[in-house]
Parts: C-alpha cells; structure tokens; sequence
C-alpha cells in the first residue's frame, strides 16, 4: 500500500522540473493511480490543494478526449491548396479587387463578381478549386459580402459650411430668446393596405403576418403622405397624414396645425418662429406657393416666419429626418399599413428614451397641383431677404399690417 512518505519522496524528486500545469496533471495522476482516498493522501504528502489535484483531473480527461478523437497524426493528410500553390491567394485577391474593376483586362470587369463566377475565371485558369473553398480565402483575404454604402452627396455648394454655421447661429438665436425652432420635412409615401413593410418583428413560428404578393397601386386604399414638424426644443412633433398630393399648401397647413395643437401654448408671449427646411419639393427655397402661403400663416399667426434652407444635397442633415422619420419607421417596421388612422395610431404611438412626443391627425383635404403665383402676388409678400444668401436659403416673412 502507497504510503503519505513514499508520496513525498517522489514529489521532492520531481518537483523542481515541473511548471503550475504538469504539476497539478502529476498530483492527480497519482491519486487516480491510489484510487479511493488518493486525493487525501496526496494532499497530505505534497501540500497541494484539493481543488488544484481536482482541476488536474479535468485537465487529464480533457487531453484525453482531444486525444481520442484525433484519426491521423497531427500535420498528416492532404496539404491545402494554398501550401501547394504560393500564388493562389494572391490571383483570388486581383481577380477580386474592387480596384480591378477599372482594368480592362479583368475578366470580371462587366459580370458579377459571386463565388461562382471567381471560381469559374480560377478554372479557366486550371485552378481546381470549389466555390466554398474560395469563400474561405476571400475571407483569410479580408473580403466579404457588402453592400452599396450611400456617402456621396453630389456636388456642394461653395458656400454650403458657411450656411450650416448661419443656421445655427440663427438657431442659437431664437433659442436665447425663447422662440420656436422647427424642423420640417415629408416622408416617404407609403402604400395603404395589406402590403408587406421593411423590417422584422416578433411572432409564433409560422404566425407571420400575410400580406399581398404584389405591391399594385389597384390594390391600395391610397397613398399617405406623413409631413412633419418637430420642434427641436421641446422634442416633440407634430404629422399630418394627407391623402392628397404633397404641395406648399400641404406643407404650411401642417405649420399652422402644429401651432394651433400644439405650438402656441407652449410658446405663449412670442411673436418669432424659425423653420429649418429643405432646398427643393413642397416648401423649396424657389417655390412661390410656399411663400405665399407662409405669408398667409403669418398673417393668421401674426408670427414673423424665419426660413433657412439646407444647402442642395444635404437634406440628410435636417434632425427631423434622424430624430423623428427614422423612429418612425422603427415603431411600424414589419406591421403592414392597412389604413390611415393605423398609420396615424402608429406615428403617435413613437417614442424613444430621450423622451420624444407624437401627435398626429388625418388631413383630409385635397390640395391642387399646378398653383402659379404671379410677379404681382409676389410683391405682396411682406419679404426680407437676409445678407447672406438672402436670395433663397434665407428671408424673414413678416405679417401683412
């Protein structure tokens, strides 16, 4: 029988050759090798912790495991093709490239570039190789499948930083003073009806929501056209969902909503009002309708109606397009529009943690297309064009006396 000295004997022998692992796989072979009660002896003859002659035992069945599985000895077996070939890698990489799409000696310069088709310019190279394999070395190569990425926005405007620093000290401004900043834009039309909606949400398996094949316009009740307010201050917003054309009319009716529902209570006392606004569409920087009519709102309003459009091809930066379209779309991703007050009881329902608020309402007006305003309504706009750039991006309408 192994005693607790004999133990410790071999233990001194050894000891000074072993590191923390192999001496805690040593402690519990040799209790494995006692049987029942090695562990105590071992503890008792060596010190070592229990729980560290356990851990060894795991470390022993591990090794033991990986050991059992292996078929061939390690490094046996056919070579990759990438060993066989040093230069392999390297075609997949030219045949690849994004920047070989202008070289007209690529073979792919006018196909797709898929695993198919690289596999099959490989082969009419006498590369033996399989598409999964060549996913695999695109990946070793940093490649993989991207899309289109929306970056440019088309040629700027000379002036276009100077107006982005004009419309926040213009913000800054009416801030101090306690008057309303607006963020204005239209949404997407949207189709109303049983029609399948980007995005995904939860369901029973199988429980999907059924909709419509196919996208026809024949199908739909209409088309909606949210257009919103959203009062940067405050963070909360303001959407008409018209039923009609998306015109200046349009535009400013949702305007003066906005400040009837909610605008003038929280701004009582103030007589300015300042909107941010796109270049082009219902309320463009050269649209005379949307001139005409904010005279009329100002008019109604006796508010003096500050307009700083964003510089053409920079619609992206309006913060009524990130902070209150992009939730939006969050809240009714997946849910098909089957009617108007659907679409209406979903934008009001949009929140978000910084505390954002939503009303919206059905318009149900038609509004005309094709309006002309004359050179001599024009002169009857109370306008003031700005200094800089006051020929479009800037003016103040001032009410009628």
């Amino acid at each position: 029988m192994i005693t607790v000295e004999q133990i410790r004997d071999k233990y001194a022998s050894i000891s000074g050759e072993l590191n923390e692992r192999s001496r805690r796989i040593w402690a519990a072979s040799e209790a494995i090798a006692i049987g029942h009660g090695g562990i105590k002896l071992v503890h008792q003859a060596t010190n070592i912790a229990k729980s560290t002659i356990d851990l060894g035992k795991k470390d022993i069945a591990q090794c033991s495991r990986e050991s059992s599985l292996r078929i061939r000895r390690k490094g046996g077996g056919r070579k990759s093709l990438e060993s066989q070939d040093d230069g392999l890698l390297e075609l997949i990489e030219r045949i690849a490239d994004v920047n070989s799409i202008g070289d007209p000696e690529t073979p792919l310069r006018w196909t797709t570039k898929s695993l198919r088709n690289i596999t099959s310019i490989l082969k009419e190279k006498e590369v033996q190789i399989s598409y999964g394999k060549v996913r695999l070395l695109l990946k070793k190569a940093g490649f993989s499948l991207q899309s289109t990425r929306k970056h440019f926005e088309g040629k700027s405007h000379e002036d276009r930083d100077q107006q982005f620093q004009y419309i926040n000290s213009q913000t800054i401004c009416f801030q101090d003073l306690g008057c309303p900043v607006i963020s204005i834009d239209a949404k997407k039309k949207e189709l109303v009806g049983n029609f399948t909606n980007q995005g995904r949400e939860y369901h029973k398996k199988g429980e999907a929501p059924e909709v419509n094949a196919y996208d026809f316009l024949s199908l739909a009740e209409g088309k909606a056209t949210p257009y919103g307010v959203y009062d940067i201050q405050k963070n909360n917003a303001w959407v008409n969902v018209g039923i009609s054309k998306d015109t200046a009319q349009f535009a400013v009716s949702t305007i003066s909503q906005w400040w009837i529902q909610m605008g003038k209570e929280q701004y009582t006392g103030v007589n300015k009002l300042l909107i941010h606004a796109d270049g082009g569409g219902s309320n463009g920087s050269r649209n005379r309708l949307w001139k005409s009519e904010l005279q009329n709102f100002a008019n109604e309003s006796q508010l003096e109606i500050t307009v700083s459009h964003f510089p053409p091809g920079t619609s992206k930066w309006n913060k009524i397009e990130h902070r209150l379209f992009a939730q939006i779309s969050k809240n009714w991703r997946g849910k098909p529009l089957k009617t108007y007050q659907m679409i209406v009881n979903l934008i009001a329902a949009t929140k978000t943690s910084t505390g954002l608020k939503v009303n919206a309402e059905i318009d149900p007006n038609i509004y005309q297309t094709g309006i002309k305003i004359s050179n001599k309504e024009m002169e009857n706009i109370n306008l003031h064009r700005h200094q800089f750039h006051g020929e479009n991006w800037n003016y103040t309408i001032k009410p009628n006396k």
